[in-house]
């Protein structure tokens, strides 16, 4: 068995029924991606558009894509015809951008909003009282091809266990307060990566995005715990 393989097979073995496994495969090439679809996993998370049309072009076609960084307008074309879940959708702009490439090509885009939770004001995400008021205003009922499912954000890049597990309960309140404007399909709460996925789950993280547990650091033989 690989080691791609075995510590896939490690991460599935810590994830409880009902948490859906994102393995990111971002800067990892295609061989990497064959190596973990050969060991059974059909969902990957990829962060630029074009790289990520390159490997569904050369990937098999039965492989789930979700496109989980941050996402330009005039990249969504790239993407459109084929992926299953943007994760980063962060304003109207990108919203009502993806609605319009929907259409073109005639899917429902299936989306998350993204919510800015971290300390570092690098991070993008939503700010949530404007959020509210974006929703309140039912912007997505105006948009037939776009189906919200719920919501990703990315906690607070430090040690301190008690700072990330207050980012991961924002956004479990978050996703709470929204989810009755999207009714029964808004199911998804995204957080959690390599280094916190554990604690993104016992806040309720129905969703986890793991990269270097899985394929190691880009330039690295063998994956690193």
């Amino acid at each position: 068995m690989s080691s791609i393989a075995c510590q896939l097979s490690f991460v599935r073995s810590t994830l409880p029924e009902g948490v859906k496994l994102v393995a990111v495969s971002k800067t990892h090439p295609a061989e990497a991606i064959r190596a973990a679809y050969d060991a059974g996993h059909r969902v990957f998370g990829e962060s630029r558009p074009q790289e990520l049309r390159e490997k569904h072009e050369a990937l098999p076609k039965d492989i789930e894509w979700h496109m989980i960084g941050h996402l330009q307008t005039n990249k969504i074309k790239y993407i459109a015809p084929f992926v299953a879940l943007i994760h980063s959708v962060d304003s109207a702009r990108l919203a009502e951008a993806i609605q319009r490439e929907a259409a073109k090509c005639g899917r429902t885009l299936e989306i998350l909003l993204e919510i800015h939770v971290a300390e570092e004001e690098t991070k993008t995400g939503w700010n949530m009282a404007e959020l509210m008021e974006y929703v309140r205003t039912a912007p997505f009922a105006r948009m037939p091809d776009v189906c919200v499912r719920g919501v990703m954000g990315i906690a607070t890049n430090t040690d301190d266990g008690t700072a990330i597990r207050r980012d991961f309960m924002e956004l479990k309140r978050c996703f709470e307060l929204l989810q009755p404007y999207f009714g029964p399909r808004f199911d998804t709460l995204s957080m959690g990566m390599s280094h916190d996925y554990p604690l993104a789950v016992e806040c309720g993280s129905t969703m986890v995005r793991v990269g270097s547990l899985i394929f190691g650091r880009r330039g690295l033989k063998k994956p690193v715990l």
